[in-house]
């Protein structure tokens, strides 16, 4: 995007006018909403001031309108709004001002006047939160660097939880019996002991990958194999001595260890020879060693003492009230889900099943599922608050939830601590109270609703009472912390003069963690989540000049497609309405696949975008090619908006499975992109006919 200049370049010592040319980068976590919106206000506030601008989007389907080593060679400054890591290596030398992306959205033009006088980047490896010289300019808006590293090894660590558990589960359930003296037990030797040990090795790189990438986004490449071997070593108990070892939490420590020693290193002067092998060989081997031998001679030994001492406490209250032990022992099974603390808890409760005293391991069996099914039940009590991807987490998280996997809660707890622990360890104590109060027993060292369906458990209506009440205050606790984190979170910004215009409002609420986002584009639950606009059209697309005049967005959307006045009161109805308006068009072989289709997906969460819009939408083989209707309701319709009102401006779009990608996203990017301009939101409404109508909307290129 350029537009005519007239501001002198930074540094210019001339007194002639120039041109200002300035370069952008706008990111979020989901790579669609925010993007977009702050690459198109830098866009109109740099038209405005007389300054050309370059804006590249590193969204959801990838990066788009890329800049070139020509448009950083001649630029005079750059400016980074993201969320996400950066990649600041290419603007050496020039003037870098990072924000987060809604410091792009909210202010553009301070933004604009803050690079001319920006430090200048000095070319370090590494992303956003790497660079010392890149100007803040933010006042502290910008995402911290530990969100970010941390968001980044929860996402790649995510994977490797689901396939491992649920891998392990099913060789359980399927291959599995009851052992007295080994819990549950696969024979050895079968095809479900392979299955099983697949299962294992992914939980076993579970813990090496969250550490190695949370040091990734920290320290770039050099810190990814300090991080792995940190977090194996933080998982592998026996090198310093534990017979628990450190965990995800561990792995959380040795992730921003191993980060922050190479950026220490790389700052060390050395001679220009040995610059070349810094990052492939000097700096790993330096960071993994000392770090690998910092974790097992100064970290290691104390953990292992105090988890030894933990246990001989524990062995003294074996005599105290079966409630007080079953809460504790709960909070701990709880509180870091296969960690050392988990770990003591649970050897504690298996080692006295040989001196038959079985009711210890029935209250740990009884918190041990507590996790894992109340995180998974939260993603579906409040799917707005969760993103696509975890709310998939947490449909596997209730599968192994059921088969005594603690470890499928720990994506939520290391995406969140603050909120999911305190949740878990309450749901724990909870259920592991109930399990001693009623006496309940596990004859073999396994927990959940496995165990007693395999026959070890004894009391087994207690067991499982106790269990769904601890799974359900486990889920409402999340739900309520999370929701009042982002309450919070949102108060603050509105505070820091970050509320959304109302021209923005099209941003909902709940920007960044917690808002759920789909494919399509669109937030779960009404956080706004429109695709960024592409920088070019699409080949699958057809061009739009050369169509008649009745057409908008390629010939998907007609006169034939246009309703002026809506019927229909309530949410169902105008999906119904608008699906037989689409049907005119003849592209639609199956109304009512396509109205449950687009029922479903409100399912997921409303796309009431708010400032009175709304746009249904469904991917769907009812329809034999993409087609978009518009209607416009004069009361105004409830569709479940997070700014409340009612929507008067309705666009369905319908799309075959086959065009749900790129297509799908380019007409929500055009769309969207117009329905920014306050100005067209209030010719749409005001616009007396179909006629009028389809004027408004042939403004949207």
């Amino acid at each position: 995007m350029t537009s005519p200049a007239g501001l002198p370049p930074t540094g210019g010592g001339s007194g002639e006018q120039q041109r200002l040319k300035l370069l952008a980068v706008t990111a979020c976590p989901t790579g669609i909403a925010h993007t977009y919106m702050a690459a198109e206000k830098l866009a109109q506030a740099a038209e405005q001031l007389g300054v050309d601008i370059k804006v590249e989007t590193q969204g959801s389907i990838g990066a788009e309108n890329v800049l070139t080593d020509n448009d950083v060679r001649t630029a005079d400054g750059i400016i980074i709004a993201a969320d996400k890591d950066v990649d600041l290596s290419r603007f050496a030398g020039k003037r870098v001002v990072t924000v987060g992306v809604a410091e792009g959205i909210h202010h553009p033009e301070r933004l604009i006047e803050q690079v001319r006088t920006a430090p200048v980047h000095g070319g370090g490896g590494g992303g956003t939160g790497t660079s010392s010289s890149a100007g803040s300019g933010a006042g502290g808006k910008e995402r911290s660097v530990g969100y970010k590293a941390l968001m980044n090894g929860v996402s790649y660590m995510i994977p490797f939880v689901v396939v491992g558990g649920l891998l392990i589960a099913i060789s359980l359930s399927l291959g599995g019996h009851t052992d007295p003296s080994g819990g549950l037990v696969i024979p050895k030797d079968s095809f479900w002991m392979d299955v099983n040990n697949i299962g294992v090795i992914g939980f076993q790189l579970m813990v090496p990958i969250l550490s190695g990438y949370i040091a990734y986004a920290i320290g770039d490449r050099p810190a990814l194999v300090p991080g792995m071997v940190g977090g194996w070593i933080a998982n592998t108990g026996s090198l310093y001595d534990s017979e628990a070892g450190a965990g995800f939490i561990g792995a959380i420590v040795t992730g921003f260890l191993a980060g922050y020693l190479v950026l220490w290193i790389k700052k060390v002067e050395v001679p220009k020879f040995v610059r070349p092998i810094m990052p492939i060989i000097v700096i790993p081997i330096v960071a993994t060693t000392a770090l690998g031998l910092f974790f097992i001679y100064v970290i290691g030994k104390p953990i292992s003492w105090v988890f030894e001492h933990l246990t001989d406490w524990l062995g003294g209250m074996t005599g105290t009230s079966a409630v007080l032990l079953g809460a504790i022992l709960g909070l701990m099974i709880a509180f870091d889900m296969g960690g050392p603390v988990n770990k003591t808890a649970f050897l504690f409760g298996a080692g006295l099943i040989a001196t038959g005293n079985q009711e210890v391991m029935g209250m740990c069996a009884a918190a041990i599922p507590v996790m894992p099914l109340g995180q998974g039940l939260a993603t579906l009590i409040r799917k707005r608050l969760y993103t696509e991807q975890e709310r998939e987490t947490g449909l596997a998280s209730l599968f192994m939830g059921l088969f005594g996997i603690s470890e499928g809660a720990i994506p939520f707890a290391a995406a969140r601590p603050a909120q999911v622990i305190p949740a878990n360890m309450l749901g724990g104590a909870v259920a592991g109270a109930l399990a001693g109060l009623a006496g309940v027993e596990d004859a073999v060292p396994h927990g959940g609703p496995i165990v007693a369906v395999l026959g070890a458990v004894s009391g087994v209506p207690m067991f499982f009472v106790a269990v769904v009440i601890g799974t359900v205050v486990t889920a409402l606790t999340t739900v309520a912390l999370v929701d009042v984190s982002e309450r919070k979170r949102r108060g603050r910004s509105m505070v820091d003069g970050l509320a959304p215009q109302p021209e923005l409002a099209l941003a909902g609420v709940g920007v960044g963690v917690g808002v759920g986002v789909d494919s399509d584009g669109l937030g779960a639950g009404g956080g706004t989540a429109i695709a960024h606009a592409p920088a070019q059209r699409t080949s699958s697309a057809p061009a739009s000049t050369g169509a008649s005049e009745d057409e908008v967005l390629s010939g998907y959307l007609t006169a034939q497609t246009v309703k002026v006045r809506l019927d229909s009161g309530d949410k169902e109805a105008a999906i119904r309405e608008m699906a037989g308006l689409l049907a005119a068009t003849g592209k639609v072989t199956d109304v009512e696949e396509l109205v449950a289709a687009a029922l479903r997906r409100e399912e997921q969460g409303t796309t009431g975008l708010g400032e009175e819009i709304a746009i249904p939408h469904a991917k769907t083989d009812a329809v034999t090619a993409p087609v978009v209707g518009f209607a416009r309701s004069a009361e105004g319709v409830e569709w479940g908006s997070l700014d409340g009102t009612k929507a008067k401006l309705v666009f369905m779009i319908s799309v075959p499975e086959a065009a749900a990608g790129d297509e799908h996203l380019r007409i929500l990017a055009l769309l969207s992109r117009k329905l920014m301009d306050t100005g067209f939101r209030e010719r749409l409404m005001t616009a007396p006919d179909e006629a009028a109508v389809l004027d408004v909307l042939r403004e949207i290129r």
